[in-house]
């Protein structure tokens, strides 16, 4: 698995690169957010790869749709999570890869096809950044702490005075990555990703990759993230972090 989960990466991004800064057409979909061909393109280059060798596996993907959904394992594609950094010829975007068990992560690549770096967690095995082991960073508490989240936008209404309690207690606080900070927090750049709104095809593949690294990935309530998760992401490398963030989420 771990074998097919590096070849969609590559496929997705040879269906990537030679579309990024080009004169590319942006289309809209029905939640208002882009879309272009190479989201498209890469989305069913692995799909097709994955029917090819395993039919009878479930597929969840952002472009194109899902199907077998009732398998016992599927796949969670995000072909270009990070489109609008993609279309601003930005690098901060990733192809993200989980293949889930019942519903829970259990393999995850983060894959950043401009710069080829790769992150490949599998649970029970270290996670890896171009094959070498990573670890997460100790944290001790939020004023020591860089926290991340895609925009601030994404939070809304009691969601936003939460994220804006753990801001106000955290020594950094940074927004525009993507799913490149989950990577960079696995790699011990980073102490804490927190994020709402999103989607399985968003969060799947971190999860394995951060918990690999020694992290930690739950839910705003402290859950394991399944595919059933409402798409609030608490993401810390240090536990005592994830904690004292917890409490104020929490509120």
């Amino acid at each position: 698995m771990i074998e097919l989960a590096n070849e969609l990466a590559e496929a997705a991004g040879a269906a990537i690169r030679p579309l990024f800064r080009t004169s590319l057409a942006v289309a809209e979909k029905e939640d208002k957010t882009p879309v272009t061909l190479a989201d498209r393109a890469a989305e069913k280059a692995m799909a097709a790869l994955i029917a090819e060798r395993f039919p009878g596996h479930g597929i969840i993907g952002e472009e194109l749709g899902q199907s077998r959904c009732e398998a016992e394992l599927v796949w969670v594609l995000d072909p270009i999570d990070g489109t609008k950094s993609f279309i601003s010829g930005i690098p901060l975007f990733g192809t993200l890869i989980a293949l889930c068990r019942s519903g829970r992560p259990l393999l995850g690549v983060i894959d950043q096809p401009i710069s080829r770096e790769r992150w490949v967690g599998a649970k029970g095995r270290r996670s890896t950044l171009q094959g070498r082991p990573v670890s997460c960073r100790a944290c001790e508490g939020l004023s020591s702490a860089t926290v991340f989240a895609t925009t601030p936008e994404m939070f809304s209404g009691n969601d936003a005075e939460a994220f804006a309690r753990v801001a106000g207690a955290a020594k950094l606080v940074r927004f525009g990555a993507d799913c490149y900070a989950y990577g960079m927090l696995a790699a011990g750049f980073i102490d804490l990703v927190i994020e709402s709104s999103l989607k399985p095809y968003d969060f799947c593949a971190m999860v394995p990759v951060v918990e690999g690294a020694g992290g930690i990935a739950t839910d705003w309530q402290g859950k394991p993230l399944t595919l059933a998760s409402d798409g609030r992401v608490l993401v810390a490398g240090d536990r005592r972090a994830h904690r004292a963030a917890l409490a104020l989420l929490k509120g």
